[in-house]
C-alpha cells in the first residue's frame, strides 16, 4: 500500500479504515495492483521449534483475524504471518467503539473481543491462500463459553486448524475477553496445557506431522507470575512462548486523548515493558523453549534489543500499521 493511502487511512476512524484495507488487501493480492505493496522478502532463514522460517520477523495475530489476506501480507516481506484469534464459533466482538489511535505514542488501544467469523471459515481460507510459507494459527475461546469449559473450545479449534497451521498459538492473555487471563496461572494453566498437549500428541500420530504450540502472555505480569508461568510451560514441554500480548497499563498515556479507553494498549509505548517481560522469562525458562518477542517492535534496534534479550523471533502488530511494510524490511535487513 502506498505511502500516500496509508496516510489517508490513519486520518479516519480507526476500525472503518482497517475493514476498509482488509477488503482492497482480499480483492487485490492475486491481481497485478498487489505490486503496490510488494516488498522483496528478505532471506536470513533459520529454524524455530523445528519450522523453517524465511526471515526472523513474522506479522502477530489480530491484524487478519479471519485469514482473508494471507498471501497479501506474505508478498509484503514477512517471515511467517500469524492469522487470529479465531474462536470456534463465530462471534462479532465487543460493543463499537472499540478501537482507538494514540497517534502521539504510535500507539492503539483495542477492546475488539475475539470478533471472528469462526475457525471453519478461516480454514477455508489457510486452504486456498497460495503462500507457502509458515503460517501460525491463533486460537481462543468463545466470550460466551464459561472458563471451566475453556479446554473444549481450545480442543475444537486445535483440531480443526491442525492439518493447516505450521505452528498454533493458544491465546490465554488477551485482556479483552472477561475472565480469560486467569488460564495463566496454577492449576487452571496445567489443566489447559496438559489437555492441549495429550491433543498435540494425538494429532501428531493421525496427520504424520509434528506441529508446535505457542502459549502468548500478558505483559502485565510480576516476577512471582513469571517463574510459575515458565515451570508450567517447561513441565508441560510446551514448544514455545509468546511475549506479550497488549497491556492493561495507562500510566504512559493516561493524559493523552483516548489514553483513558478500556482495552489493550499495544505500540510504541509496550517496548520498554515487553522487553523486559522477555528478558526475565527467558531467564526464567533457561532456554528450555523459544520466545517469539511482540510488543513495540516498531525498530530495528527495538527488533534487535529484544533477540538480545532472549527472543528467537520478532512480530510486528501496530508498527506496521503506522509504518507500513517498510518497517519490516528494514527489521529483515538490519538484524
Amino acid at each position: 500500500m502506498s505511502s500516500i493511502a496509508q496516510k489517508l487511512l490513519l486520518k479516519c476512524d480507526p476500525e472503518s479504515s482497517h475493514d476498509f484495507a482488509m477488503k482492497w488487501l482480499n480483492r487485490t493480492q492475486h491481481t497485478p495492483v498487489a505490486r503496490l505493496y510488494k516488498e522483496k522478502t528478505i532471506d536470513k532463514p533459520l529454524t524455530v521449534a523445528g519450522v523453517n522460517f524465511a526471515n526472523p520477523v513474522g506479522l502477530a495475530a489480530g491484524l487478519d483475524k479471519n485469514g482473508d489476506c494471507i498471501d497479501a501480507f506474505a508478498s509484503m516481506g514477512f517471515g511467517s504471518i500469524e492469522i487470529g484469534t479465531v474462536t470456534p464459533k463465530p462471534q462479532p466482538g465487543n460493543a463499537k467503539p472499540r478501537l482507538f489511535r494514540i497517534e502521539e505514542k504510535q500507539s492503539i488501544i483495542n477492546r475488539m473481543g475475539f470478533n471472528n467469523k469462526g475457525v471453519d471459515y478461516l480454514v477455508e481460507n489457510v486452504k486456498n491462500a497460495r503462500f507457502k510459507g509458515v503460517i501460525g494459527i491463533n486460537i481462543g475461546k468463545n466470550k460466551d463459553t464459561p472458563d471451566t469449559n475453556a479446554i473444549d473450545d481450545y480442543l475444537i479449534c486445535l483440531n480443526k486448524v491442525y492439518p493447516y497451521a505450521s505452528y498454533i498459538t493458544v491465546n490465554i492473555s488477551s485482556p479483552n475477553t472477561p475472565g480469560l487471563r486467569n488460564l495463566q496461572y496454577g492449576a487452571a494453566l496445567d489443566g489447559l496445557l496438559n489437555g492441549l498437549k495429550q491433543a498435540q500428541d494425538k494429532l501428531c500420530q493421525t496427520h504424520g506431522k509434528y506441529v508446535p504450540l505457542f502459549i502468548k502472555i500478558a505483559p502485565d505480569l510480576n516476577d512471582e507470575q513469571i517463574q510459575s508461568i515458565a515451570g508450567s510451560l517447561i513441565h508441560s514441554k510446551m514448544d514455545g512462548v509468546i511475549a506479550t500480548n497488549t497491556t492493561l497499563s495507562r500510566e504512559a498515556v493516561k493524559d493523552l486523548p483516548n489514553g483513558t479507553e478500556a482495552g489493550g494498549l499495544s505500540g510504541s509505548v509496550m517496548t520498554t515493558m515487553a522487553l523486559e517481560i522477555t528478558r526475565k522469562l527467558s531467564v526464567a525458562l533457561d532456554r528450555a523453549l523459544p520466545i517469539i518477542g511482540v510488543g513495540g517492535i516498531d525498530s530495528p534496534l527495538a527488533a534487535q534489543q529484544r533477540l538480545d534479550a532472549g527472543a528467537s523471533l520478532v512480530q510486528v502488530y501496530t508498527g506496521f500499521i503506522y509504518q507500513g511494510p517498510e518497517l519490516v524490511r528494514k527489521i529483515a535487513k538490519a538484524i
